[in-house]
C-alpha cells in the first residue's frame, strides 16, 4: 500500500509540472508574437478558389473563347510601413569638426598654459566628426517680479500675475555701472599682460648644438623684446692725459684703445675700475708702456723675471746671466698668484707628523 501511494503522488507531481510548463511556452509564443506583429508586412490576398477550365466541349453555342478563360486575380495594395520624413523640418545649422582638430587644439592650450607636452593620439580616439552649433556667448539672467516674487520669462512677463518687467523688478545679477565696466577691463589686461610678460619656457628636445639660442622674454608695451645674456663685470677704463689736464673723467668707449677726446692711447697709467693688481702686475692686455709705470725685464734664456727697475749686468737669479739688450721688457699679461712659500712649508710639516703616527 505504501508503494501505490508514493508512486501516485510522484505522477501528481509529474502532471503539475507538465501543465505548468504548457502554460509558460503558451505565453511566451503569444508574446512573441506579438512583438512580431508591427514587423509583419500585408502580403497580396488571393482567390480562396479558381475555377478550373472545363475539359470537354462546350454545348452552349453562345460562349465565346473570352469568356472561357479565368478571372485574373485583383491586387491588393500594400500599405507601406516605412515613416515619411517631413520637408518642413528646421536644418541643421552646425558644422561638422574633426575630431583631431578638438583635441589638438586642447593639448596646445594645456602646453601654452603649464608647459606640458601632450600627444593626443595617444589619450583619445581621432576618428570621426563632430556636430557643433555656434552660438555667442551669453550670460544668464534672472529677473523676478517685485509685486508677487516669483520670476519672469524669457518674454518678460510673470506667469502669476501677468505683470511686465518694469525698473522695479530685481535683477540678478545687477547691471553694473560704467564705473565697474571700466575697472573689469583694466583687471583683465592686466592679466593677459602678467601671463605674457611670466610666460613659461617650454623645452626644445630637438635643439642642435650648433644653433646659436637667444632666449627672450617681452619687455615693456611698445619696447623692444629682453634677450638673455650672461653676467659680465662692467670694466671702466679713464684716460690719465684728460685726468690731469682739465680733471675729467673721459671713459674709453667700447674696445676702443684711444681717447675719444684726445686720442691718447690707451697705457699702464690709465686708471681701471674695479682694478686688478694682483692678478695683472705687469699692466693689463692691450695696454702701452705709461710713463709712471715701473718697468720689468726677463732673461731671454730662462725666462726669469729680473727685479723690477733691473739695470743693464744685473745678474739672472737661476742662470746667473748678465742682463743685457736681447732682454726684452715684460709685457702685460694675466698672472697667476704663486703659492706662498710659508703655506707651502706647514703644509709639508702637517703631512710629515701625519706620517711619523
Amino acid at each position: 500500500m505504501a508503494s501505490r501511494t508514493v508512486g501516485s503522488s510522484y505522477e501528481g507531481r509529474d502532471e503539475r509540472v507538465k501543465s505548468v510548463g504548457k502554460k509558460l511556452l503558451s505565453r511566451m509564443k503569444t508574446a512573441l508574437r506579438r512583438g512580431d506583429q508591427p514587423k509583419r508586412v500585408p502580403t497580396m490576398s488571393m482567390p480562396a478558389c479558381i475555377p478550373e477550365p472545363a475539359t470537354g466541349p462546350s454545348t452552349d453555342p453562345t460562349t465565346t473563347p473570352a469568356a472561357s478563360q479565368p478571372p485574373q486575380p485583383t491586387a491588393v495594395p500594400i500599405e507601406s510601413t516605412t515613416p515619411q520624413v517631413k520637408d518642413d523640418l528646421p536644418s541643421f545649422d552646425g558644422e561638422k569638426v574633426p575630431r583631431s582638430q578638438i583635441y589638438g587644439e586642447r593639448a596646445r592650450n594645456l602646453s601654452e598654459r603649464y608647459g606640458l607636452e601632450m600627444n593626443p593620439h595617444a589619450w583619445y580616439q581621432m576618428e570621426g566628426h563632430v556636430l557643433r552649433v555656434h552660438k555667442p556667448v551669453r550670460m544668464r539672467v534672472h529677473r523676478q517680479c517685485h509685486q508677487c516674487g516669483h520670476k519672469l520669462t524669457h518674454s518678460g512677463s510673470c506667469d502669476s500675475c501677468k505683470h511686465t518687467f518694469c525698473a522695479q523688478c530685481t535683477r540678478n545679477p545687477p547691471r553694473r555701472t560704467e564705473a565697474e565696466t571700466a575697472a573689469s577691463r583694466e583687471r583683465r589686461d592686466n592679466i593677459a599682460r602678467d601671463r605674457t610678460a611670466n610666460a613659461m619656457i617650454v623645452p626644445d628636445w630637438d635643439l642642435k648644438p650648433k644653433q646659436n639660442v637667444v632666449l627672450s622674454r617681452p619687455g615693456r608695451p611698445g619696447g623692444q623684446e629682453l634677450v638673455y645674456k650672461k653676467i659680465r663685470q662692467r670694466v671702466r677704463r679713464t684716460c690719465c692725459q684728460c685726468l690731469e689736464a682739465c680733471g675729467s673723467e673721459v671713459t674709453f668707449q667700447g674696445g676702443r684703445l684711444n681717447c675719444p677726446k684726445c686720442d691718447h692711447a690707451r697705457c699702464t697709467d690709465c686708471p681701471r675700475d674695479p682694478p686688478k693688481k694682483d692678478k695683472y702686475p705687469y699692466g693689463y692686455p692691450g695696454d702701452e708702456f705709461g710713463a709712471r709705470s715701473i718697468p720689468y725685464y726677463q732673461c731671454h734664456r730662462c725666462n726669469a723675471k729680473f727685479p723690477p727697475g733691473a739695470e743693464d749686468g744685473t745678474e739672472c737669479v737661476r742662470c746667473s746671466h748678465e742682463k743685457c739688450d736681447n732682454c726684452e721688457r715684460v709685457r702685460p699679461h694675466k698672472v697667476e698668484p704663486e703659492a706662498d712659500p710659508e703655506v707651502l712649508k706647514s703644509v709639508q710639516e702637517k703631512l710629515a707628523a701625519m706620517n711619523l703616527s
